[in-house]
């Protein structure tokens, strides 16, 4: 039997964990976008870094609407 060499960078993960979300994604929406082109790792180097980062994470859902990226913000130059 052939055997799969797993990378175990963080960019291999982060890859693996987007396959798997697009995929169920798009049981229910074949033509779904739902990720930004690359990502942004950081080390946590103490509490008041952690507590920023939850933040951040808290607070993404509901910056959505003002974000560059979300294609309803894209002023069109037709």
């Amino acid at each position: 039997p052939w055997q799969t060499k797993l990378s175990k960078s963080l960019s291999s993960i982060i890859r693996g964990f987007k396959i798997g979300v697009t995929k169920q994604c798009r049981k229910h929406n074949k033509n779904i976008v739902i990720w930004q082109k690359s990502f942004y790792d950081h080390i946590i180097r103490n509490e008041e870094s952690l507590d920023k980062i939850r933040q951040y994470i808290r607070d993404n859902p509901k910056n959505w609407n003002k974000d560059r990226n979300n294609p309803k913000n894209i002023i069109s130059t037709h």
